[in-house]
């Protein structure tokens, strides 16, 4: 049944969540409703697509998973329950290594790596409201990547529980290891390539 548009102004639950048939992705930050972009760019997907392709076959004989979007992610707070949780994402990329948050409807917990490509519509989102509430739920690495800019940008949690980040982003000339993934190395300059027709 197909349930009329969420009110922007109030708040909700991934039990409220699951009731929507909306024609557009919503995401829910702390109970407010985040309208999804338009369809991403093609920039957007080839990035997307050459990421997830080098971490899914590095991964093929780990016990780690790599998804994409759209791929629930419920980040509980007070309780595991449906009506306590008010926070659901759709990632660009995630990368889960422990198999017993993974369920037929997603992920329950953090992810050990998100990789969210900025757009316009979404790049205030990504850099503060998904920030802050990766970091509180103990995502252990985030990466930002400007597919403009051709740069990417690495926080890491410490042990106070707070995103540390290099002074500088990484830009296409630069081979990036994601400390949660030790033996990987992806090649900047291969995930920015523009196509030559």
């Amino acid at each position: 049944m197909k349930v009329e548009e969420p009110d922007l102004s109030l708040n909700y639950t991934y039990a409220d969540y699951l009731k929507w048939d909306l024609p557009e992705m919503v995401e829910l930050i702390r109970g407010k409703v985040f309208k999804m972009s338009p369809a991403p760019t093609s920039s957007h997907q080839r990035i997307s697509g050459g990421l997830f392709g080098t971490i899914h076959q590095f991964l093929k004989t780990k016990k780690c998973e790599v998804f994409s979007a759209p791929f629930d992610v419920r980040l509980p707070r007070k309780g595991k329950a449906d009506k306590d949780i008010v926070t659901v994402v759709q990632p660009d990329i995630c990368v889960i290594c422990d198999p017993q948050k993974i369920d037929e409807r997603g992920c329950l917990g953090a992810p050990d790596w998100i990789i969210e490509i900025l757009s316009k519509h979404t790049s205030a989102k990504d850099l503060n409201e998904k920030f802050d509430v990766y970091e509180e739920s103990g995502v252990k690495e985030y990466w930002v990547v400007h597919p403009s800019d051709h740069t990417v940008l690495v926080y890491t949690l410490n042990e106070h529980g707070k995103y540390e980040g290099i002074l500088k982003p990484y830009t296409r000339s630069d081979k990036v290891q994601p400390q949660t993934l030790p033996g990987l190395t992806i090649d900047l300059a291969e995930i920015f390539e523009e196509p030559e027709y």
